[in-house]
């Protein structure tokens, strides 16, 4: 009897990290930030609050970003660093946050300075798929400086984050960004042709599978994984996560039906996401694409954020996709 009641409760102790992981797998795979998002303006000048409907009725809400003017000779400078708020910038960080990334000269970009969207032109525009975590305040300087090179910008939130209803999950989160880029695409500045998905970590996942579906004019995946089944064996190596996985996001098995050019971003130090896990998607997916590792650089590093080297990465090959930008089409 005695021995029976010693192996019910070694049996108990074993199985307590499973059922945990099982319950509570969602609260360590998605973060969003507790506190309301700032008022649009007040972060980016000129900038749109905007919100729109899922197909599960669930709405959420989000920031459109006008592109602006481009000065003498500003297509082709150098790319300012988004530590600062800078006049031709566009970005003030909210009250209380710090100003993300680090200081430093921003270093030259390669391409001509593209033709920007002025009144009745239908332009360029990126939608951003956020991470887990924060909102979409923290991209702020991103959507500056995308909107600094001619595109507009859509940010938005997930459910559950920024304040949104709802709770996060795989399908969810993909029901979201479809219903955000019907937001984009309807609007009369933004040309449906000319659309180019942002993903960066989770929302790599997110836009990956967003393109599958629905092809842009180029993808962008910042800090990818090829599943999420591989990152949680990294993280949690003796518990059976392949097993327990409610939301999988197998990115590499749809990477093979990507019809769009790809730039994959990682940083060479990442301890989240090891870049190896970003050149594995890399390699399942088919060519036009291009790989961009910056060494030394942690999955949160300001440089892979919105610094200097991820946007003179990200002109370098947006300019070289055909017609997006209005220049002559050439090789990705």
């Amino acid at each position: 009897m005695r021995a029976g009641i010693i192996l019910l409760v070694v049996a108990a102790l074993l199985a307590t990290p499973v059922v945990l992981l099982w319950a509570f797998q969602r609260r360590l795979l998605y973060f969003p930030t507790p506190r309301t998002v700032p008022p649009a303006a007040s972060v980016l000048p000129g900038a749109e609050e905007v919100t729109f409907a899922t197909t599960d009725g669930l709405r959420l809400g989000g920031w459109f970003v006008p592109a602006h003017g481009a000065g003498p000779g500003e297509g082709s400078g150098a790319v300012d660093n988004p530590a600062h708020p800078h006049p031709r910038l566009g970005y003030a960080p909210p009250p209380g946050d710090p100003a993300p990334g680090r200081a430093g000269e921003g270093r030259p970009v390669e391409g001509s300075g593209a033709a920007h969207p002025g009144r009745g032109v239908r332009g360029p525009a990126v939608l951003v798929c956020n991470g887990n975590g924060g909102n979409r305040s923290m991209r702020a300087p991103l959507a500056a400086a995308l909107a600094r090179m001619g595109f507009h910008v859509l940010l938005f939130d997930y459910r559950g984050y920024g304040g949104n209803p709802g709770h996060p999950s795989e399908d969810g989160l993909a029901a979201d960004a479809r219903a955000a880029l019907d937001q984009l695409v309807t609007r009369p500045e933004v040309d449906p042709a000319r659309v180019v998905y942002f993903g960066e970590s989770l929302g790599a996942a997110v836009a990956l599978r967003l393109a599958t579906e629905r092809p842009p004019a180029a993808l962008v995946l910042r800090s990818p994984f090829a599943s999420l089944a591989e990152v949680g064996r990294l993280h949690y190596p003796l518990l059976p996560v392949s097993l327990l996985l409610r939301d999988r996001y197998d990115s590499a098995a749809l990477a093979d039906r990507l019809a769009t050019p790809l730039l994959v971003v990682a940083g060479g130090r990442d301890q989240i996401i090891p870049a190896g896990h970003s050149r594995r998607l890399f390699a399942a997916a088919s060519q036009p694409k291009r790989l961009a590792v910056l060494n030394g650089a942690d999955h949160n590093d300001p440089d892979l954020l919105a610094g200097p080297w991820l946007l003179a990465e990200l002109r370098r090959f947006l300019v070289g996709v055909p017609g997006l930008l209005g220049q002559p089409p050439g090789e990705v």
